[in-house]
């Protein structure tokens, strides 16, 4: 789709301020809005900030205020079209007398999807596709995890070259850097909920919290929730029953009811560390969307594999995946190697994660 250049130049200006926002944590895109009166001057602009906060178009209509009336809208997403927590973007676009409406990815979401056919239906001319690319890059999880009608499961484990996760003791701390540490809390920083199993939760105590560079917890309202599946009995004294960031035990070993709940939950993306069984049962079920795998230059020769059994006997049934990107973190011996990756999928009937 093609514009004219002050339109593209919204455009950029409206996924940067999508980009920039801070990441909200919950079911809601990342969109930005730019409002150009007639002349190509902005008059207004706005991101979303999260569920239950103003569209980003709302918040660029109440800083343009009058000169909104026969301004063109530039928005990355098609302005909704459903009531919510807030009203219908594509009302308040009408409302406010905006005279065209250039959107870059149309909406996958059925339940707020028809937007265009509102502002048509008002007189406003509507133009979409500009910059789709860059928009759907934007959102690229949320709108995989709406299309499939569940979360986007992301994959992360560490394991030595020889593809151990832990010692012949059970010691794991610490396979990778330090730097790869930092790297995963950024990751977690990205999804909604981290998953583990109970035997992950039990074994290992992880607080699954997200920390800056120095160490310190994010505030409680910017983590994400801790997922805990499994039916082991947790002790009161594990770290996830604190008050650091939100919890959910799901007391369950089927992964089908887990991942429907995640969905009624409206979790869009979930970082899964669990341990090498939950891992495998997940992958196994046609459950991973991605693998983030931090490999350190480290031997241990013994101890629990990085991931469980697949069910494979044969070369022949090998589960390939598609490199996505590998990148190296920090240097010498503390280095660790990032490998993330999309395995075909294979779906089989309703595994359990034996946790």
């Amino acid at each position: 789709m093609t514009g004219s250049e002050d339109e593209v130049r919204a455009m950029r200006r409206a996924l940067e301020l999508a980009a920039a926002a801070d990441l909200p944590l919950g079911p809601n895109p990342r969109v930005g809005c730019v409002l150009l009166d007639p002349g190509g001057r902005i008059v207004g602009e706005g991101a979303h900030h999260g569920s239950g906060t103003p569209h980003a178009e709302v918040v660029a209509l109440a800083g343009a205020g009058p000169a909104a009336r026969g301004a063109t809208a530039v928005v990355t997403l098609e302005p909704c079209n459903h009531t919510g927590r807030t009203g219908p973007c594509s009302q308040a676009l009408v409302a406010a007398g905006v005279a065209r409406v250039v959107y870059a990815q149309s909406d996958p979401n059925p339940g707020a999807s028809g937007g265009t056919a509102t502002l048509r239906a008002a007189g406003i001319d509507v133009s979409a596709g500009m910059c789709v690319d860059d928009a759907l890059a934007l959102n690229r999880e949320w709108s995989i995890a709406i299309a499939r009608g569940r979360p986007y499961v992301r994959w992360k484990f560490a394991a030595t070259l020889d593809g151990r996760s832990a010692a012949a003791d059970g010691t794991s701390r610490w396979i990778t850097s330090a730097t790869a540490r930092r790297d995963v809390h950024a990751l977690r920083a990205r999804c909604d909920a981290v998953l583990v199993g109970t035997g992950t939760a039990v074994a290992d105590d992880p607080a699954l919290t997200v920390r800056d560079a120095d160490g310190r917890a994010l505030p409680r309202d910017r983590q994400p929730t801790r997922i805990i599946v499994g039916r082991r009995t947790l002790p009161a004294t594990l770290q996830i029953h604190d008050d650091a960031a939100p919890t959910v035990v799901l007391p369950t070993r089927d992964l089908d009811e887990m991942m429907a709940d995640l969905q009624r939950r409206e979790y869009r993306q979930v970082l899964l560390e669990g341990g090498p069984t939950l891992g495998a049962a997940m992958l196994t079920a046609g459950f991973v969307d991605e693998i983030v795998a931090y490999l350190a230059p480290a031997l241990l020769g013994a101890g629990p594999p990085a991931v469980g059994d697949l069910g494979i006997s044969t070369m022949a049934e090998i589960r390939r995946c598609e490199l996505l990107e590998s990148t190296v973190l920090g240097t010498g011996p503390e280095a660790s190697v990032r490998i993330t990756a999309a395995p075909q999928p294979l779906a089989r009937p309703n595994p359990e994660t034996k946790e």
